[in-house]
């Protein structure tokens, strides 16, 4: 029988909440409420599916500023929507999508100081900060131009790659610089969707930040394609393979070798992955 997850389904109510709270300030049309009210729906049934999966009953302190993250995320969503039938509310928007920016570093460092770090919360944290870059490059494309949409397509392109592209289903080693990539996106994006700097000037940021996002996003496919064979190997078990166990992952060394044994690593935290020897590279994960 399955459980029902208490916190998925608060955040879905505080959802329709603001949603209520902006269709009674500025005015929301139905373009926003359907927007909106998907948007909590498929966020609620996502994250209790995600819940379910890694066995959380419940959520951590810092998911649950994670999950208020999402849920200004899904009214500057059910704006955005709305914008395209009727003037937009900018400095709303503007400040909703700012406080869910700076919320960005609280849930990681709230995650880290209660001990509550876990792979749920960083994909949940990464996939609220995708969706919204992807919602910003809808809402200033008009303006800008449809090229902004790559930083917001870039993301999703690159997981549907993994579809189709077996070398790339792997885990690339975690790298500050990318955490500070995907700020600057969502930073550049509200800039220009405020509209305060020249037109020229927010135009050669926003090139800068696809150029910052590629060198990024290229970084982790040059990673995975060199490391391909490695990781082939190790996870099929293949005579002579170089695999040993992380020291740092020593305590959790039967999840890893279960992990390792189907084929399947992908839910292991970065520290718990079975490691494999890299020439001149260190070590990759698999």
């Amino acid at each position: 029988m399955s459980t029902v997850r208490t916190g998925p389904v608060i955040g879905l109510l505080v959802q329709i909440g603001l949603l209520a709270v902006l269709a009674e300030t500025v005015g929301l049309g139905a373009a926003g409420w359907v927007a909106g009210l998907a948007y909590g729906l498929v966020l609620c049934a996502l994250l209790s599916r995600g819940m379910s999966r890694s066995g959380a009953g419940a959520l951590s302190p810092a998911d649950r500023v994670t999950l208020s993250r999402a849920i200004l995320v899904g009214g500057v969503t059910a704006l955005a929507a709305d914008s395209f039938g009727r003037s937009a509310p900018v400095t709303l928007m503007v400040v909703l999508t700012s406080v869910a920016l700076a919320l960005d570093a609280v849930d990681g460092y709230t995650a880290r100081r209660t001990g509550t770090t876990s792979e749920l919360g960083a994909r949940f944290d990464m996939e609220i900060d995708s969706f919204l870059v992807l919602v910003l490059c809808l809402h200033v494309a008009p303006a800008v131009g449809g090229w902004v949409l790559v930083i917001g397509a870039m993301r999703y392109l690159f997981g549907a790659a993994t579809w189709v592209l077996g070398w790339m289903r792997g885990s690339a080693p975690p790298r500050y610089w990318s955490k500070v990539v995907a700020a600057i996106q969502g930073v550049v994006l509200t800039v220009a969707m405020a509209d305060v700097l020249p037109a020229p000037l927010t135009t050669m940021m926003l090139v800068v930040s696809v150029a910052l996002l590629v060198e990024s996003f290229g970084r982790d496919v040059a990673w995975l394609w060199t490391t391909r064979h490695l990781r082939h190997t190790a996870i099929h078990g293949a005579p002579g393979a170089m695999v040993q166990s992380a020291s740092s992952a020593s305590h959790s060394a039967p999840s890893a070798a279960a992990a390792l044994g189907s084929g399947r690593t992908d839910g292991l935290p970065w520290s718990d992955r079975p490691t494999v020897t890299v020439a001149r590279r260190g070590i990759a994960r698999v």
